[in-house]
């Protein structure tokens, strides 16, 4: 027990609160990268279309989990058994991912941070009852943060993991290689034909590709397993999905994380995988400089998810800013 002590000191910010260590053992002891038996999904009508999610957890305040682009609420699976300790937990399959509805892009549904953001303010509102704590990955975080700002009643906190920096946004552009400044709307108007859209599409929902992936997202080879791999693939087998993706790929617009940061009306923390290959740790740590900001917590050796690469570090610092909060 004591080694795995030391393996989660290690990731943890050379001077955590005396907290951290308090739960140590605790943590180690339950092995929370184990994937407990979870109870069977539920479904929510949002806007006439089916949306699942998990719970689990029977007291203390309520935490919502909020997946990135292309996962579902199963990339949450070795943090809902540990957090539904102290919380009501939920995790949301986000429309357009997981077993949640898949309808046609522009037709009832904009694939947007702005319709994520109120599909998530709205869950809190008609399922949790309550304002909660928002747990984001990825581009979960701006879901996340949209649905604070929009909805400034149904956040009482923020974490954000691996934030997605939205390199390739509109507004960002300028300040790319050339190649890619100009590479990226040749191929978004490409993958815009339909023929090609989903040929390329089809391409990459395989499975040897979603694990080729993976494994430069995660910086532990040993955490990209089938079951990993299969919680990816299993939604993109499902008749939409292909359409949600290639309407994500073309999305350019919306909310940037400084436009959003800002105008938080809840505090936020900041965790960063410092091998993540996509989101770089040193343009994160700028969103620390925001007022809303209370700490940025880097995780070291760890890549993009840190929720599933290093679960024993993240439900621990969950547990100690969640039962630290002061209204």
């Amino acid at each position: 027990m004591g080694n795995g002590a030391d393996k989660i000191r290690s990731h943890l910010p050379h001077s955590p609160v005396p907290s951290y260590s308090l739960f140590l053992n605790k943590y180690c002891m339950i092995g929370s990268t184990s994937t407990l038996a979870m109870t069977s999904e539920k479904t929510w009508i949002w806007q006439g279309f089916s949306i699942c999610y998990q719970t689990q957890g029977t007291t203390g305040p309520a935490v919502v989990l909020v997946h990135g682009f292309g996962a579902s609420w199963g990339h949450w699976r070795k943090n809902i058994p540990v957090l539904a300790d102290f919380c009501r937990v939920y995790a949301i399959d986000l429309i357009g991912f997981g077993a949640s509805a898949k309808p046609k892009p522009g037709e009832k549904i904009a694939y947007t941070f702005e319709t994520w953001g109120q599909q998530l303010a709205d869950f809190c509102r008609e399922v949790v009852g309550e304002p909660a704590f928002l747990v984001a990955n990825s581009i979960g975080c701006i879901v996340a943060m949209q649905a604070a700002v929009s909805n400034p009643d149904i956040a009482l906190g923020i974490a954000l993991l691996n934030c997605s920096l939205r390199l390739l946004h509109d507004r960002k552009r300028a300040s790319l290689p050339w190649y890619r400044r100009f590479g990226t709307p040749l191929l978004q108007r490409l993958l815009s034909i339909k023929p090609i859209g989903e040929f390329f599409f089809n391409l990459i929902a395989k499975p040897k590709t979603v694990r080729s992936i993976l494994l430069q997202a995660y910086a532990n080879a040993e955490i990209v397993t089938d079951e990993l791999v299969n919680i990816l693939m299993k939604p993109a087998r499902d008749p939409g999905a292909a359409a949600v993706f290639l309407a994500f790929t073309s999305y350019s617009t919306g909310p940037l994380p400084e436009d959003l940061l800002p105008l938080l009306p809840c505090p936020a923390i900041i965790l960063w995988g410092t091998s993540d290959p996509w989101e770089p740790v040193d343009l994160g740590r700028e969103l620390a400089n925001f007022p809303r900001v209370q700490k940025f917590i880097p995780l070291e050796g760890v890549g993009h998810c840190p929720q599933d690469e290093a679960p024993e570090v993240v439900n621990l610092i969950l547990q100690d800013w969640i039962t630290n909060y002061e209204l």
